[in-house]
């Protein structure tokens, strides 16, 4: 699998970026269970309990992916970064969603880290994964009242993807249906990424390591640093 690439136009205009992608082999993904369901009902609880007194918005993280979202030209309130979205669903009084046991871990250390995760299916994945500002040529497949849809991101919009197309649009707002990780998925890459102020980065990675490797003790880790290491 090629090593991901950053685009220098990407550094270039958000120079405090860092994130981790760790690629996980020889998994065993299963549904949502107990464990995955309690740390998701503790996330939530942590949650409520961090916004008690003030928005989510004025996280320090959180308000600077805002600003970044607003400089490549998307409105933060429309299309909010998923840590975002996640705490604010919980502090809306809603439920953390129950998916697979991958997904329900990496959306449960999202919310109590306050840090955008991702995870995709990386034996789906089409080529080197890429940090791009999208022309607005690229294609990207969601669904749209219910059925399967191929959008476009916006023009000058940074988004992750390979040789297939956008695998998540606005950073990390929202993934593709492609690289989904499902409970068949063996073989994934989950991306972290952070905007400074943050400092906790490769704690919540040795986090989900530790989580990765209790679900699949056979499984292979690698980590790579991308963007200002």
């Amino acid at each position: 699998m090629p090593e991901p690439f950053i685009s220098p136009a990407v550094l270039e205009r958000f120079p405090h970026y860092s994130g981790i992608m760790i690629y996980a082999r020889n998994l065993e993904n299963r549904a949502s269970d107990e464990f995955s369901d309690a740390l998701l009902r503790e996330a939530e609880s942590l949650a409520r309990a961090m916004f008690a007194d003030f928005k989510p918005a004025d996280h320090p993280h959180i308000a600077a992916w805002r600003e970044a979202f607003t400089a490549f030209g998307v409105k933060p309130n429309k299309m909010l970064n998923s840590s975002e979205a996640l705490i604010s669903r919980v502090v809306k009084a809603s439920e953390l969603p129950r998916i697979n046991w991958l997904a329900d871990v990496y959306n449960a250390l999202s919310v109590r880290h306050v840090l955008p995760i991702g995870g995709e299916d990386l034996d789906k994945a089409v080529g080197a994964q890429r940090l791009e500002i999208a022309t607005g040529l690229e294609v990207f497949d969601t669904i749209k009242d219910g059925l399967p849809f191929t959008d476009h991101p916006q023009v000058g919009e940074v988004v992750w993807m390979d040789d297939a197309g956008v695998t998540c649009r606005a950073w990390n707002w929202r993934q593709c249906v492609r690289t989904r990780l499902t409970e068949e998925t063996r073989n994934a890459y989950f991306v972290l990424d952070a905007l400074e102020p943050y400092s906790q980065l490769e704690m919540v990675a040795s986090e989900l390591e530790g989580y990765l490797r209790r679900l699949s003790p056979a499984c292979t880790l690698e980590r790579l640093r991308i963007g200002r290491v």
